[in-house]
């Protein structure tokens, strides 16, 4: 019976059934199924004696290898990427973790091992074109998918993917008949929930990346309430464009917006250039003014305290102050005057045509 083993598998352990669907050929280093045997049968001689028991002795050890092989077939491997799923008569008991495992023998219990790490990805509004089972890199719109109601009563033509992984494997495979119905399902409706709230222009432009946001957590949600076992790890929207009948009508209406914007940075530009400029001169006409209002002022003050201090004097000392502020008058007044001081006692000696002018220059 051993080398019947051996000759089938190489292995008295075999694949455990349900559960060493990983594929890697690796496992735990079985026991000495000899060394096992005669154990075994040392035992059962013990507790046997006599010629009947010996006839009987190579079938208990039968039964007995058989049981310990069926014991033995429990055991399972969980690789890195996988969690394990144990069912006790079909019916979902617990998770397992990467690592050996053990589980009840088949039929009472058995292991699944999905891939809980790969990344699986859901087209939403396109599918990718084949041909004879190969990808010719082309896209196929499917406008029913795609085409969704703005909120400014718009119809915009969005494409989008999402993509998931397992979180829960157990919830994963029972919780939920067809996962990839229902992720697809749970996209288009979050996506068309963010659609109906926001207008086209940020759609189009810069506001793709709050409605990714913003749909991934709605899709999240809902799988939550359906004990999916699903994480959303990504909504990437691949397009977003107008519908084909008007998209070329669209095209020149942004192009318009486009040269409005551009007119609009042209004009703040110069009026950010005038108006400063326009503030300064303003600035520098109100500081000049101040400064003349401050120098007049001054000089009023400064005449005004003159005039006291003359006036303080004068009445003082009048015929005094009289004098001297006729002094200076004519001092100020006969600076610039060609002028000949004759003594008023010369009388008539000073020849009328005398050339005093010449006299005075140096010349004749």
């Amino acid at each position: 019976m051993v080398d019947d083993f051996r000759g089938r598998g190489g292995s008295p352990w075999g694949s455990p059934p349900g559960g060493g669907g990983n594929g890697s050929g690796r496992g735990p280093t079985p026991p000495d199924i000899d060394e096992i045997i005669k154990n075994i049968q040392k035992t059962i001689n013990r507790f046997l004696p006599g010629r009947g028991a010996k006839r009987g002795t190579p079938l208990i050890a039968g039964l007995i290898i058989l049981l310990v092989i069926w014991f033995a077939s429990g055991l399972y491997r969980v690789l890195p990427d996988e969690q394990g799923v144990v069912l006790r008569f079909g019916k979902f008991v617990s998770t397992t973790q990467p690592g050996l495992n053990y589980h009840f023998p088949y039929p009472i219990e058995r292991a699944l091992t999905p891939k809980v790490t790969k990344v699986n990805r859901m087209d939403v509004g396109f599918r990718s074109v084949s041909d004879s089972g190969f990808s010719t890199g082309g896209v196929a719109d499917v406008p029913e998918e795609s085409l969704m109601l703005t909120g400014d009563e718009n119809i915009v033509n969005i494409d989008f993917s999402v993509f998931w992984v397992i979180k829960d494997a157990g919830k994963f495979l029972f919780k939920i008949q067809d996962p990839q119905g229902t992720v697809k399902a749970a996209a288009e409706t979050a996506m068309r929930e963010v659609i109906a709230k926001s207008a086209i222009q940020p759609i189009l432009t810069e506001g793709r990346a709050n409605i990714e946001i913003e749909t991934q957590e709605i899709i999240q949600s809902i799988l939550d309430e359906y004990n999916s076992g699903i994480q959303i790890t990504q909504v990437q929207t691949q397009k977003a464009d107008p519908p084909d009948q008007v998209i070329d009508a669209f095209r020149d209406v942004q192009a318009a917006r486009a040269d409005m914007e551009r007119s609009k940075n042209e004009a703040e530009a110069y009026a950010n250039d005038v108006i400063p400029r326009a503030r300064g001169e303003a600035a520098k006409i109100l500081q000049a003014a101040e400064a003349y209002k401050k120098e007049v002022v001054a000089k009023a003050e400064g005449e005004a305290s003159r005039f006291l201090a003359i006036y303080s004097e004068y009445a003082k000392a009048k015929e005094v102050t009289k004098k001297r502020m006729h002094l200076e008058t004519m001092e100020r007044v006969l600076a610039d005057i060609n002028k000949i001081i004759i003594d008023k006692n010369a009388g008539s000696g000073v020849v009328p045509y005398l050339p005093l002018k010449g006299l005075n220059t140096g010349t004749n």
